[in-house]
């Protein structure tokens, strides 16, 4: 299923309990602008590599666009699109003032050296760059990018318009970014699974719990919960995981991945796992933390897991969520799950416009004071009207954007 109609289902299921006329839906579902640029950059040996760069900026009815940017072999126009939506109704659930938007480059990162990657994203900027901006789109890193491909796009930016640190969020904190932006997206998801587990009335500490994905969001969902006392029983990467019942040691873990390129295989403190090995473990929670669609209709009756918090963007297909359901595993969904991320980056871009910044305690109370008032509308929304949490995040966000869109008129 492609990633606009898995999006789609989702949307229309909340719709229907909105009772939302055909008009509306097709306008809150129609992206405002959707652009593909060539790219094309000479190789550190001397060839020319042409590359095609994605900007879908989706909906703009309650501030400015936001959303990633992300370098990956996968990337396409129909996935851009799909997350772009995704990330107007992630803004709106939060309540931050923005829009939606994502952005990306089908390209394989790892096959490219850092002069050839800055060339690729300074090449992006010239091309878009009078397409986003502080008060129009403002991008970030995601799947592929980091702090420094940021800093890269604000360079570039600020030869066309000047200084202006707020166009781009997600940057090193000694080149105008926030501190605690690197973790806040696994943060989120950490403080959320624990909110969900108490609401649940299950135990916190002690907790059992299977991490798929160790990257920037999955690493920092395993510490928070590690810290929290829960117990991180699997966590996996791209290239296997290790898997250890008593519960594995995660500070020394990251040890490992740090001197290790970021890999976990060959980890001495737990039995080597796979990737679906680990999806199918018998645990109180799995976070599926890496790419979309790791769950679908053909592993998700494999699934032994209790809770589902999803730290990704889209891991579950529609399909699958349908099995999940009619077998009670809870699911908390990415577009409340995983917004830690964007409310950080709001932070941030706040701070770059008045040029101030926040101290990391401060962040971090900010944080959680914001995903816990939107993770109790959400369940409130959800026991009330007697729909999932996915269908009550759902309906919070369209709603918002809904009313923001009449209230604004449309000329």
């Amino acid at each position: 299923m492609r990633s606009s109609e898995a999006s789609k289902i989702y949307f229309d299921r909340a719709a229907d309990e909105l009772d939302l006329s055909d008009n509306m839906r097709l306008l809150l579902l129609t992206a405002k602008r959707e652009v593909q640029v060539q790219i094309a950059v000479e190789t550190d040996h001397g060839e020319i590599a042409t590359l095609i760069g994605y900007r879908v900026q989706h909906n703009n009815a309650r501030g400015p666009m936001k959303g990633g940017l992300r370098y990956h072999p996968h990337v396409d126009l129909d996935e851009v699109r799909a997350l772009a939506a995704l990330m107007t109704w992630k803004t709106a659930v939060v309540n931050i003032p923005y829009g939606g938007a994502k952005g990306g480059i089908s390209l394989d990162p790892s096959k490219l050296s850092t002069r050839e990657l800055e060339r690729v994203t300074r090449r992006f900027v010239d091309a878009i760059h009078d397409l986003f901006g502080p008060d129009v789109d403002i991008p970030a890193p995601d799947m592929g990018t980091s702090a420094e491909v940021m800093a890269w796009i604000m360079n570039q930016y600020g030869k066309y318009h000047g200084f202006s640190p707020a166009c781009v969020t997600g940057k090193p904190v000694e080149y105008h970014g926030i501190p605690g932006r690197n973790e806040a997206t696994g943060r989120g998801v950490g403080s959320l699974t624990i909110k969900l587990l108490t609401r649940l009335e299950r135990s916190v500490p002690r907790a059992t719990i299977a991490v798929q994905g160790f990257g920037n969001v999955g690493s920092h969902t395993a510490q928070f919960l590690h810290d929290a006392q829960c117990r991180i029983v699997a966590v996996s990467d791209a290239f296997g995981g290790v898997h250890k019942e008593t519960g594995l040691d995660i500070p020394e873990l990251l040890r490992y991945s740090s001197e290790h390129g970021g890999r976990i295989d060959g980890f001495s403190g737990g039995d080597p796992i796979t990737n679906a090995e680990l999806l199918s473990l018998k645990v109180d929670v799995l976070v599926p933390a890496a790419l979309g669609g790791v769950l679908g209709k053909g592993n998700a009756a494999s699934v032994n897991a209790a809770v589902i918090v999803e730290g990704a963007n889209a891991p579950i297909e529609p399909e699958a969520d349908a099995v999940f359901l009619e077998r009670g595993i809870i699911v908390l969904p990415d577009i409340l799950a995983n917004a830690g991320g964007v409310t950080v980056s709001w932070f941030e871009w706040v701070q770059n416009r008045q040029h101030y910044q926040w101290d990391i305690h401060r962040v971090r109370e900010e944080l959680d004071r914001i995903l816990g008032e939107a993770f109790e509308q959400v369940w409130h929304l959800s026991t009330s009207r007697k729909v999932t949490l996915r269908t009550a995040a759902y309906m919070l966000g369209i709603g918002r954007v809904g009313r923001a869109t009449v209230l604004g008129g449309i000329e």
